[in-house]
């Protein structure tokens, strides 16, 4: 079995998270590659297509949003992401059993003794041809199920049903209340009914394509899905097999290519919550281990970061037209000027309309 060193495992997957060389596909078309697009703020999947396809402009993504060939909601790891519409249907019926348990967890006490299935019903006929924010939904399920919470009521049908946040909630610079967002039945906004039968071998395929080659535990890290082991041993005729510098076995698509681990890698700089650093297990084909505390420091925040040489060499923000950049490290003089210019560019992007943003560092 072949051992893949960490820099071809790097290489890798800037290959085919379409960041060694932009696209000159389709915003749509990396969305399919990429499976699903981390959705929590609304700019992050703006940005993560600008670092990924050639020429990408904001009204790409917010005319696929209004065009429903693109949707927004709850998916892996219970967390909002993008999808192209049809594999919203393949991935919801997927993860539904994760979703279920997020409202045990997260209301506890208060639906206790709740018929889930009457609550997912009575929510699903109240949401049927119309609209409805969170708590609206909740008002609406306290009236049918009362002496309980509306804010419980609510949140738990939000897990339970396949539910999407319609335009202009998750387009650019919509951030707004995220309690009040429209919700609609996923069905009835795409046209397409949830798959009865997903295969779960088919959402690992995917992965593998766009994430790949990876572990069991990186599969479900990805996803929030447990017992995966199961899967990849009946899928093993089927991928090859490869071994990490340490040892973990890792499997991946039997004609994908492996990238040239001297393959020069731009700049390139990610969004909040970007399935890079989040989509392993072990993330240290991307990012150091001593690193990950700076950009995931806590209370579910996963901070933007920017890429030098393949690897997360810092974070940055923005303070009203001014990029803000903070290196880990003192970077080389060539390393900086190509940050700069690469920040440059984002600034821009990001800043006000026809204004070109200013770069510093922290």
């Amino acid at each position: 079995m072949s051992v893949l060193s960490n820099l071809v495992l790097n290489r890798t997957l800037l290959q085919r998270q379409l960041l060694l060389h932009r696209t000159d596909g389709t915003a749509l078309e990396a969305i399919r590659h990429l499976v699903a697009m981390q959705g929590q703020e609304c700019n992050a999947p703006y940005v993560g297509l600008w670092a990924r396809v050639a020429g990408f402009v904001h009204e790409d993504l917010t005319a696929l949003l209004h065009d429903r060939s693109v949707v927004r909601g709850a998916l892996l790891r219970t967390t909002q992401h993008l999808t192209a519409a049809e594999d919203f249907g393949l991935l919801r019926p997927l993860v539904q059993p994760v979703l279920d348990r997020s409202p045990r967890q997260g209301f506890g006490k208060e639906i206790a003794g709740l018929d889930l299935a009457a609550l997912a019903a009575a929510g699903r006929e109240l949401l049927a041809g119309q609209t409805l924010t969170r708590p609206q939904l909740g008002r609406l399920l306290a009236e049918r199920f009362p002496g309980r919470s509306p804010q419980a009521l609510g949140g738990t049908a939000h897990f339970l049903l396949a539910l999407l946040h319609p335009p202009p909630s998750g387009t650019w610079g919509k951030w707004g209340n995220r309690k009040a967002v429209p919700c609609v039945l996923a069905d009835e906004w795409t046209g397409q009914v949830m798959s009865t039968s997903p295969q779960v071998e088919t959402m690992v395929l995917r992965y593998l394509a766009a994430f790949g080659p990876a572990g069991v535990m990186d599969v479900q890290a990805w996803c929030g899905l447990t017992r995966l082991g199961e899967v990849l041993d009946r899928m093993r005729p089927r991928l090859r097999t490869y071994r990490d510098e340490r040892g973990r076995e890792l499997f991946d698509l039997p004609d994908a290519v492996l990238a040239d681990p001297g393959l020069p890698a731009p700049v390139r700089f990610l969004p909040p919550f970007d399935n890079v650093v989040l989509g392993h297990s072990d993330r240290s084909r991307v990012i150091d281990d001593d690193d990950r505390k700076q950009v995931m420091p806590g209370m579910s925040q996963v901070r933007p970061t920017f890429l030098v040489d393949g690897f997360v060499e810092g974070t940055w923000a923005l303070n009203g037209s001014t990029l803000l950049l903070s290196p880990f490290r003192q970077l080389s003089d060539e390393d900086t000027q190509d940050v700069v210019e690469e920040a440059g560019k984002l600034a821009a992007f990001v800043g006000e309309e026809g204004k070109a943003g200013d770069v510093a560092f922290v």
